[in-house]
């Protein structure tokens, strides 16, 4: 890890590679450590002084010199960077913007996608080794991305992380819905899957969603009704009717998650259905299907027979 020193707002933030000396050293300038951020902040008048402590005990000649990184994309270097080595990745994020932009973000492979999710969370810094880590410990892109936010800390990632992460996923959600809420849902059949997989398919647990249709069968709105555990999740058909008339639904189609990857439905989906359906009817309300989803595949009750 090379030095890194840029002003920013009054003040020198600096990196630095670990060195036994340069803690109490830098505290004697006044200097602060950020947790966050692993960098020293200074006051900017002791600029100097702080080139000096760095020179004094990293060196400019070595591997690890001292050269600035700017937290603003494109600032120029400073007097202090000339004739010392820039990190590897100076300039990347940059570039891959650029790129993306240019070739569309759908050009990106997950890593370098990832990245730039996570470009919002770590304002400089490489987070290459990041992004291929936490697909490695994950298994692919939709894992990580479905993975709980105690799931993505214990893999290592800050507060900031977890929610550049969770923001994205919800962005790709919305927009996926928003289809489903200018046609017919039973029109978009293939589009309404999509939209559930992407939202249970890597779920660790069970999950029991409602899609609550108005009478032209028009998305009016997806609910969460319940979380379960890794095989069962409870299910109340009055709770579920009740919901449906408080929001003047007059179809509804279920939707749970089978953390297994096996969509087949046991004896207790079924029942469960079945129990929906005959506290519905008689206000109105009609069940289309019940759609179970698995890992890569889904059953729909209602082409088994059972609805």
């Amino acid at each position: 890890m090379p030095v890194s020193i840029v002003e920013q707002g009054g003040r020198i933030v600096v990196g630095t590679p670990y060195h036994p000396n340069f803690p109490a050293r830098a505290r004697l300038l006044g200097g602060d450590w950020d947790a966050l951020r692993h960098v020293w902040i200074f006051d900017a008048r002791e600029g100097d002084r702080v080139r000096s402590l760095c020179r004094e005990i990293y060196g400019t000649e070595s591997a690890d010199g001292v050269a600035p990184l700017p937290c603003a994309e494109g600032q120029a270097r400073n007097e202090f960077s000339e004739g010392v080595a820039m990190p590897h990745y100076f300039g990347h994020r940059q570039r891959l913007r650029e790129r993306m932009i240019a070739n569309g973000a759908e050009s990106l492979p997950d890593y370098e996608l990832l990245e730039v999710i996570l470009f919002a969370a770590r304002v400089r810094g490489d987070v290459k080794p990041v992004a291929k880590a936490l697909l490695a410990h994950f298994g692919g892109f939709a894992e990580m991305m479905s993975a709980e936010p105690d799931a993505l800390a214990a893999a290592g990632l800050n507060v900031a992380g977890i929610a550049a992460i969770k923001a994205a996923r919800e962005a790709a959600l919305r927009l996926m819905r928003a289809e489903l809420q200018q046609r017919p849902v039973v029109n978009s059949w293939d589009k309404l899957i999509d939209y559930c997989s992407a939202q249970v398919a890597h779920g660790k647990i069970e999950e029991f969603h409602i899609l609550f249709l108005d009478r032209k069968n028009v998305l009016i709105k997806d609910e969460r009704q319940q979380r379960g555990t890794v095989d069962h999740t409870p299910v109340y058909p009055r709770e579920v009717v009740k919901r449906a008339l408080e929001l003047g639904a007059s179809a509804l189609i279920l939707v749970h998650n089978h953390p297994s990857g096996d969509p087949t439905p046991s004896k207790a989906d079924i029942t469960v259905t079945q129990d929906i359906k005959k506290a519905a009817a008689p206000l109105g309300v009609v069940l289309h299907d019940h759609v179970i989803i698995g890992r890569n595949r889904h059953t729909s009750l209602r082409e088994l027979g059972e609805i």
